[in-house]
């Protein structure tokens, strides 16, 4: 049982009480209509009182939660109350009195309301006809007391059907904010699925750019070094080997790989140097030093090492051109003189790696483009808008060796 409903039952515990000590203050007030009227006054009202306490009490409020009596029960709970208070009023008119309890509880112990209206009426019908008794069954006795009957019970009507309606306004409210609760508890249940696909995603893409980059880097040179053996192929795989255990600990931390906020332009760099080390390939980097935010920085470079391992993968190419330049935007440029895409579209679903740096690029608003070159190999264009890419500070731009080699391409 709730605490309101609690607190609303003994709220009626004091109203019947009271008017059980009202009743029997009254029956000292007045005369005795017969010897022995007070007593039968008195203990018509407790038996009112207790046909309340251990009868009607279980169902009396208006919260949800509280059941109906059984229809037997609910009839005889009924015939109990207006067969006490008719025999009162046939003692005495002011038992009349005990309405303000009576009433009420034709309602609460009724199934329906249609009950609790015919209900109602046929008490008001009773009383009167117990009034008109006690006047002698004389014109004016049936008068006042159908006048006094057709009072209270328009009254009860009135007020019972306001509180019944009241009642289930306030069982639909409940019901609402039961299902407005379960809704908030599937949408933060999709909340949480939603985010957590969108970490595995983002895992997904780290793992691609950075750890499955570089044990395809340390696959292609292990098989280089089984066919030559040299010191400096080893070399290769062991820088390429611990590098990818830096990438495993710093995935790990959930942490990027971009050192600060401003060496995007060393990261490519030295992605440069290492691409070339490692593939032998003309590689050349031209990298503006401008700032640019942390997450447009993360989403830049890992665009570079996907798209410098497509060239190597799939170009065939002998030079590649890696270049950024950030002004009111950012726009990274990743050009080779390979084979070109020979027909294949970024929407083709051919792997992970271009539908992966699709989605990172849509995190920060930009846009990927992926077409063929105007003479040979390919052209791999990363664009982010100024909101995602920030105000650059300066537009200076920097080279660095080796060289690129002089393609028709570079020099259009």
């Amino acid at each position: 049982m709730s605490r309101v409903i609690r607190r609303e039952r003994l709220g009626w515990d004091v109203a019947s009480l009271a008017l059980l000590l009202a009743v029997t203050g009254l029956s000292f007030a007045i005369p005795e209509t017969f010897p022995g009227s007070r007593l039968a006054m008195i203990g018509i009202a407790l038996a009112v009182f207790l046909v309340y306490a251990f009868g009607a009490r279980p169902y009396v409020g208006i919260h949800e939660g509280i059941e109906d009596p059984s229809p037997a029960l609910s009839a005889v709970l009924q015939i109990l109350l207006i067969g006490l208070l008719a025999a009162g009023v046939l003692i005495d008119p002011n038992m009349l009195l005990l309405q303000t309890l009576v009433l009420p509880l034709i309602w609460m112990t009724s199934r329906s309301t249609g009950q609790a209206i015919l209900v109602t009426l046929g008490n008001g019908l009773v009383l009167a006809l117990a009034y008109a008794l006690w006047g002698g069954l004389t014109p004016d006795s049936f008068a006042g007391g159908f006048l006094t009957a057709g009072l209270s019970t328009a009254f009860s009507l009135a007020l019972g059907l306001w509180i019944t309606r009241i009642a289930e306004w306030g069982v639909q409210r409940q019901q609402l904010l039961a299902e407005l609760t379960a809704a908030q508890s599937g949408l933060e249940t999709a909340s949480r699925e939603a985010g957590a696909m969108e970490e595995r995603a983002r895992l997904a893409r780290d793992v691609h750019d950075t750890i499955a980059q570089s044990l395809t880097s340390i696959v292609m040179l292990a098989e280089r070094a089984r066919h030559d053996g040299s010191p400096a192929a080893l070399e290769l795989i062991e820088d390429a080997a611990r590098e990818a255990l830096v990438e495993a600990r710093v995935l790990v931390a959930v942490t990027s790989t971009t050192p600060s906020a401003d060496s995007l332009g060393d990261a490519l760099r030295r992605l440069g140097e290492r691409f070339s080390r490692e593939t032998g390939m003309r590689i050349r980097v031209t990298a503006s030093d401008a700032a640019l935010p942390r997450d447009a920085q993360v989403v830049l470079l890992r665009c570079a090492q996907e798209g410098l391992a497509n060239v190597r993968k799939h170009s065939a190419a002998t030079a590649a051109l890696v270049d950024l330049i950030v002004d009111d935007g950012a726009e990274l440029r990743i050009r080779d003189d390979g084979r070109g895409l020979g027909g294949v579209s970024i929407d083709d679903d051919r792997g992970f790696g271009l539908a992966g740096m699709r989605e990172r690029v849509a995190l920060v608003g930009g846009t990927l483009t992926v077409a063929d070159g105007e003479e040979s190999g390919t052209d791999l264009i990363v664009r982010i808008p100024p909101a995602g890419a920030g105000a650059g500070a300066s537009s200076t731009r920097a080279s660095v060796s080796p060289p690129a080699p002089a393609s028709a391409k570079e020099n259009a």
